[in-house]
This record gives C-alpha cells, structure tokens and sequence, in this order.
C-alpha cells in the first residue's frame, strides 16, 4: 500500500504527516512520541490501509517537518490535543480512531477524555491511562517499591524525568552531543532477562546523565529487530535538524497537563472502546507486575487489554503482534467502520 506525504497549515500550527489508504475511508491516526517521527508507524500504515481505513500518522510538534516552538510551555499536552483535532478537521472526519504510543499516548488518552466526540475509540501502546492527568503525581503512587525503594529512586523508574527537571540543558546535551549514535542507542529491542532489575531510565539522575559523565552516547551497533540502517539515517536526519530542545520540552509541563485533566468530560471516565497493549519487556512502563495499569482498568468502562512480547518500541520491535491485536479489536468493535 502506498504511503504518500502531505502538510496541513492553520493559523497556528503546521503538521505534517504521512497517509495511506483511501482518503474517504475513516482515519486510523497513530500519534508517536519521544523521540520519535510519524515513521515510527511505518509498518502500521500499510497494513491498516490495506484494511480499509484512511492511515495516518503526523510529526508531532519539535518533530521532524512539523512546527517547532521556543518555551517549554508549548509542548504541554493541551496543545498536542488542538493540534491533532486540527489535523482531523483538514481530513473533513468527524472522528477518528486514535492509536499513541509514548508521549502520544497521552495525547491520544487527553483527546478521549476532552473530545469523546472527535474518537470512535482510542488505543495506545505502553503508557496507561490517568484520568487526573499523566504526571510523577498520580503514577508514582503505583511504582513497585519493592524493587524501587524510595529512598534510593524518589522518582522510580522515571527518575530520568526528575533529571530534565533538574538540569534540562545537561540531559538535551547528552542526545545532541552525537545524535546518530544516540539513536542506535535508544532504539533497542526489550530484553526478557532484564525482567526485575531496575530501568536503566532508573539510574539517570544517579549518573548525571542519560550516557553518564562523559554525556554523550556510545558508539554501539544497530538493533535490527528495530531499525534498518535507512530508518536510523532518517531519525538522525531529523533529530539533527531539530534538536531535543522541542522533544524534551515534553517533560516539563507536569503541572500544566494536570491541570489540563481537570476540564475532562465525565470526571475522565472513557465510555468509548478502548485497547492498551502492554510490553512484556518494557521496564520503565513496566505494567506487567505493578500497580501501574490498574487506574486504568478503574476509568475505562469497555477496555481491551493485551500482552506484547516487545520492549518500550512496540511498533517497530513486534509489528505483526500489534498489527494483529489492532486488527482483531478493530473488528469486534468496530464492524461497521470497514470498507468492504
């Protein structure tokens, strides 16, 4: 299935995005997130096209060829949420299906809770839902202490989140220091034999810094269960292009995303069909053996839960397990939506 490029321009953001499928079927939109690139929905796009729906995956804002901004205040979630609504409005849809990973879940679960009327359903990958607001706040409460004493990780496995916090300028550093060598160096495959050891997002703020005192990220090989060389030119391309001031700035709008989650509809409670695919080998959303999900399970009246064997890159790790769970709930929820 052919995947084409495009640009919606508004008064106030400008997005690009990627698109496959019949432009009058009902759009699938795939919201990526740190430090990713609508690419991140490459094995995505195709399939769901070829499925019967408008495919669509956008360059968040700081990303690749979508606008970029200057404070940190214009990456809260809120205005993520205006900007996709925008993108939905230029589709001449009502509703989409929405589908985020990372920092697009978020997105996606703050699109279903403030605009339930612009969603047929929502999926996303890895992050849980908090009807109160996805900030340290309200999941720190569900970290598992046992493997996380507070008293050495106050934050966790987010201590990493802490550490923007602390000193913003030390951690953007450290990604743009080499930015192809940080790309292999994030990008990798989850690892079943990490399984109760702490995150290395854990150990961050300990190591003043991502890649610790040298700041800057070494020179390893690419993973290939998740990029091939042509996806790891196409994100150091883009990272080098923008740099991780915009990505970055993602984490430094706790206190206004919580109070973004106080104008919800229905005290946030999602009536909607819902699927959240865990990562079996993802240990810094780690809901396999904590608490992490069960807010979640509390404030979605009809969700869908299912397991990856995949670490934090789902989509890009384990395409045929997501394609195939997204497939599976498309169609037992959404019979009617399917071009025949």
């Amino acid at each position: 299935m052919h995947v084409t490029e495009h640009v919606v321009r508004t008064a106030r953001h400008t997005s690009f995005y990627l698109a496959a499928g019949n432009p009058a079927a009902t759009p699938i939109i795939f919201v990526h997130g740190w430090p990713e690139l609508s690419i991140s929905w490459r094995h995505q796009l195709p399939a769901m096209a070829a499925l019967g729906f408008r495919a669509i995956a956008p360059d968040m804002r700081g990303y690749g060829r979508s606008s970029t901004y200057a404070t940190h205040a214009d990456f809260a979630l809120e205005h993520s949420v205006r900007d996709m609504l925008e993108l939905l409005d230029h589709l001449g849809a009502e509703r989409a299906v929405w589908v985020g990973h990372d920092w697009g879940a978020p997105v996606v679960w703050s699109l279903a809770s403030h605009h339930p009327e612009r969603c047929h359903g929502v999926a996303n990958l890895c992050v849980p839902y908090y009807a109160r607001g996805f900030a340290p706040k309200n999941f720190l409460p569900y970290a598992d202490r046992t493997l996380y004493p507070e008293a050495e990780y106050p934050w966790a496995q987010w201590e990493y989140m802490a550490f923007y916090e602390q000193d913003f300028a030390h951690a953007r550093a450290g990604f743009e220091a080499d930015v192809a060598n940080s790309v292999k160096a994030m990008f990798r495959r989850g690892n079943p034999a990490a399984a109760g050891m702490p995150s290395r997002t854990a150990l961050v703020r300990r190591n003043k810094g991502w890649f610790g005192p040298a700041n800057t990220a070494p020179d390893v090989p690419i993973d290939p269960e998740v990029l091939t060389e042509a996806d790891w030119h196409a994100y150091t391309a883009a990272l080098t292009r923008t740099g991780f001031f915009g990505p970055d700035s993602w984490y430094m709008n706790h206190d206004a995303n919580l109070a973004y989650a106080t104008q919800t509809r229905n005290g946030g409670r999602l009536a909607m069909p819902t699927l959240f695919l865990h990562g079996a080998y993802d240990y810094t959303c780690e809901t396999m053996t904590s608490r992490l999900a069960e807010p979640m399970r509390a404030d979605c009246a009809d969700l869908t839960e299912v397991v990856v064997p995949s670490g934090h890159w789902m989509a890009q790790e384990k395409p045929r397990h997501v394609n195939a769970a997204l497939a599976r709930w498309l169609a037992a929820k959404f019979p009617a939506l399917w071009v025949r």
